[in-house]
C-alpha cells in the first residue's frame, strides 16, 4: 500500500522523538544505544559537603569523541552539591567491553601532590548511570610489591557489572582495580570494562538496595518508638491526673470564698494560687511584635514539615523522594513558599486578639508584625547561608551557591511567599473573630512576688525540655546519620510518628510548667511557655555536639562550619516549632481554667 508523504513524515518524526526521549529521562534503551555515564562530585569520605567537580583532580579527560558536558541541574540538585557531567566514555545498552583505553597520563610533580592528598583524605568519587548511583575511592595506600614499603597507589582501571531487565537497567556496579603507585614521572594508562547480564529484577525495585533495611528497621528504632508512645501515654495521664485532681481543688477552694477583691487583689495575705492573677493573666505578652513573628513562623514551619513528610510519604504516587536528586529540597522550597500564608495568618490573628477595641486597633503595630513575620526566619537563614556560603567559595568547592540560584530563591520568596504572607495576614486579622477574654484586664499591672526556686522560670525553662528531648533523641540519631553519613532515609512513617510524639509531650510538659508559673501568681507565662517549650532545641543543639565529636571523623573548617551551621538552622526551626505548639497548647489550658473559675 502507498504511504502519503504526510504518514511518512509523522513516522520519521515519530522515530526521532522516541530515539531522543530513549535515554536517562525515560530509563528505556534500544538494542546497543548510547547510555550516559555521569561523573558528579569528588571528595574526602568523612566531610560529606567538602566536594568538588570530579575533574577538579587531575585526571585525564578520555578522548572518544564525546564531549564532557555539563547535564541542566534544578535548583534542588544545585543546591544539594550535585554536579553532573558526561564522562566521556563510550557504553552501549547491553554490549560488553572487555578492555577499553580511557587515556594516558604522565605524572607530574603538581599532579603527584594533587593524587596523594586525595589519598591521604580517602578521596572517593560517585558517578551516576540512568540515575543510579555508583562510588569508587581515587586510591588507597597498600604495599609496594617492589620495595615492601607501604605507599599510595591510584586505581587506574574501572570495571562497571550492570543488569538490565528487558529495555531498563536496574543495577549498577563499580569496582576500582589495577592500583599503581603514585610517583613522578609514571604514565598511567586508564581503562575501563563494561558487562551486562539480564535480570528479572522489577525496575520499581531497583532502589532498594540502597536501603539499609538492617540499619533504620533495627530493633531499637522500633523500640524507641515503642517507647516514646509510651512516655506519651503515661505523661498525658500524669498531666490529667494531677492537673485535675489539684484543679479539682483549687476550684473547691475558690468557690468557698466570700472575700470581695479590689481590681482583682484578694484582701487576704495568706490566699494564693493561679486565680488571684486573673486580672492580668490576659495582658499582651512583653515584646508583642517579635512573639507574634516567632508564633506565626513557628506555625509556618509545622505546616512545612508536616506537609514534606506527608509528600515523602505518598512517594509510591508520585515517585520516592532519595530516588530523585535534589526533590528534598525542592520540595522544602516549595512547601515554605506556600506555608507563609499560614505565618501570616496565625501571626496577624494573635496580634489582633489584644486589640480589641477600634481605639486600640489605632494604636497597634500590625504592618510591622507582619513584616518581622515575613523576615524573621529567612533573615536567620539567609545569614547563616551567606556565611557559609563564603566559606565554599574560598574553598571552591561545588556546595557554593552560585549567583543565578540565589536569585531565583529571591524571587520566589519575593513573588510567591511574600504576598501569601501579606493575604495571610489580612485574612487573619479581619476574619478570625474578636477574642473576648474570660476575665476582665485589671488597668494596673499586679506585682510579681518572689517565687520559690522550682516555680523560677531559670528553674522550669530548661527541666521542660527533657522529656520532650528524651521522646526524639534516638529518631535524632537517625536523621543526623542519613544526612551526615551518606545514608538514603525512606522510613517516614517514623517520623510522622515521632513529629506526633514529640509535640504531644511538649504540649504536656508546658501545661505543667504554665500551671507552676501561674501558681507562684507569675502572669507573664506567654514567654515562660515558649521557652519551656522551645528548650528542646538546646538539648538537640548539644546532642549534636556529642554526635559530631563521637559519631563523625569530620575534619577541616569547610565541613565544620556546614555542620554546624546546619544544626544551628535545624535546632533554630525546632525551637520555633516547638516553642509554637507548647503556647498553643498552654494557651487552652489557660481559657480553660480562668473560663470555669468564678471571679467576683
Amino acid at each position: 500500500m502507498k504511504r502519503s508523504p504526510i504518514y511518512l513524515g509523522i513516522l520519521v518524526w515519530y522515530s526521532g522523538i522516541a530515539s531522543i526521549l530513549a535515554d536517562d529521562n525515560n530509563h528505556k534503551y534500544g538494542s546497543n544505544e548510547a547510555v550516559t555515564l555521569w561523573v558528579n562530585t569528588v571528595g574526602p569520605y568523612h566531610n560529606p559537603q567538602e566536594t568538588y567537580p570530579y575533574y577538579q583532580l587531575p585526571f585525564c579527560k578520555p578522548k572518544m569523541g564525546i564531549e564532557t558536558r555539563k547535564r541542566p541541574s534544578g535548583i534542588g540538585e544545585i543546591l544539594e552539591g550535585n554536579e553532573l557531567r558526561n564522562s566521556g566514555f563510550k557504553l552501549h545498552f547491553a554490549y560488553d567491553v572487555d578492555r577499553e583505553d580511557v587515556c594516558n597520563q604522565e605524572l607530574t610533580k603538581d599532579d603527584v601532590k594533587q593524587f596523594e592528598l586525595a589519598v591521604d583524605q580517602q578521596y572517593w568519587y560517585e558517578l551516576y548511570l540512568d540515575d543510579l548511583p555508583m562510588w569508587g575511592m581515587v586510591g588507597e595506600t597498600l604495599r609496594d610489591d617492589t620495595t615492601g614499603k607501604m605507599a599510595k597507589h591510584i586505581f587506574t582501571h574501572r570495571t562497571l557489572s550492570l543488569a538490565y531487565n528487558r529495555d531498563q537497567i536496574v543495577e549498577v556496579n563499580l569496582t576500582s582495580e589495577n592500583p599503581i603507585p603514585i610517583e613522578v614521572g609514571t604514565t598511567l594508562h586508564f581503562t575501563y570494562s563494561v558487562h551486562w547480564k539480564p535480570t528479572s529484577k522489577p525496575f520499581d525495585q531497583r532502589f532498594n538496595r540502597y536501603l539499609e533495611y538492617d540499619f533504620f528497621e533495627h530493633q531499637i528504632h522500633w523500640f524507641s518508638i515503642f517507647n516514646s508512645f509510651m512516655m506519651v501515654v503515661f505523661l498525658c495521664g500524669l498531666v490529667a491526673l494531677i492537673l485535675l485532681r489539684t484543679l479539682r481543688n483549687d476550684f473547691a477552694r475558690y468557690a468557698k470564698e466570700d472575700d470581695m477583691d479590689v481590681e482583682g487583689m484578694h484582701v487576704i495575705g495568706e490566699d494564693s494560687g493561679w486565680k488571684q492573677v486573673h486580672g492580668d493573666v490576659f495582658r499582651a505578652p512583653e515584646q508583642l511584635v517579635l512573639f507574634c513573628a516567632m508564633y506565626g513562623s513557628g506555625w509556618q514551619l509545622l505546616t512545612l514539615i508536616l506537609g514534606v513528610i506527608l509528600y515523602a510519604i505518598a512517594g509510591p504516587m508520585h515517585g520516592y523522594m532519595y530516588e530523585d536528586r535534589g526533590e528534598m529540597v525542592s520540595t522544602f522550597i516549595v512547601c515554605f513558599a506556600l506555608s507563609s500564608a499560614i505565618a501570616g495568618y496565625t501571626s496577624g490573628s494573635y496580634y489582633r486578639q489584644f486589640f480589641t477595641t477600634p481605639r486600640a486597633e489605632q494604636q497597634s503595630e500590625w504592618q510591622k508584625t507582619m513584616v518581622c513575620t515575613i523576615a524573621l526566619f529567612p533573615l536567620i537563614v539567609c545569614t547563616v547561608i551567606f556565611t557559609i556560603n563564603l566559606i565554599a567559595i574560598y574553598y571552591d568547592t561545588i556546595n557554593a551557591i552560585p549567583v543565578a540560584v540565589a536569585l531565583k530563591i529571591i524571587a520566589i520568596w519575593v513573588f510567591a511567599a511574600l504576598p501569601l504572607s501579606v493575604v495571610g495576614t489580612i485574612f487573619g486579622r479581619h476574619y478570625m473573630g474578636k477574642f473576648e477574654p474570660p476575665c476582665r484586664i485589671n488597668s494596673i499591672p499586679r506585682p510579681i512576688p518572689i517565687a520559690p526556686w522550682y516555680s523560677s522560670p531559670l528553674f522550669v525553662i530548661p527541666i521542660s525540655g527533657i522529656l520532650p528531648f528524651g521522646s526524639i533523641f534516638i529518631e535524632m540519631y537517625f536523621i543526623f546519620t542519613s544526612f551526615w553519613s551518606y545514608k538514603f532515609y525512606y522510613v517516614y512513617g517514623f517520623m510522622l510518628l515521632v513529629y506526633s510524639i514529640l509535640f504531644m509531650v511538649t504540649i504536656c510538659t508546658t501545661i505543667v510548667a504554665v500551671y507552676f508559673t501561674l501558681s507562684a501568681e507569675n502572669y507573664h507565662w506567654h514567654w515562660t511557655s515558649y521557652m519551656c517549650a522551645g528548650s528542646t532545641a538546646i538539648y538537640v543543639f548539644f546532642y549534636s555536639i556529642y554526635y559530631f565529636f563521637f559519631k563523625t571523623q569530620m575534619t577541616g573548617m569547610l565541613q565544620v562550619s556546614f555542620y554546624f551551621g546546619y544544626m544551628f538552622l535545624f535546632c533554630v526551626a525546632l525551637f520555633l516549632m516547638c516553642g509554637t505548639i507548647g503556647t498553643w497548647g498552654a494557651s487552652v489550658f489557660v481559657r480553660k481554667i480562668y473560663k470555669d473559675v468564678k471571679v467576683d
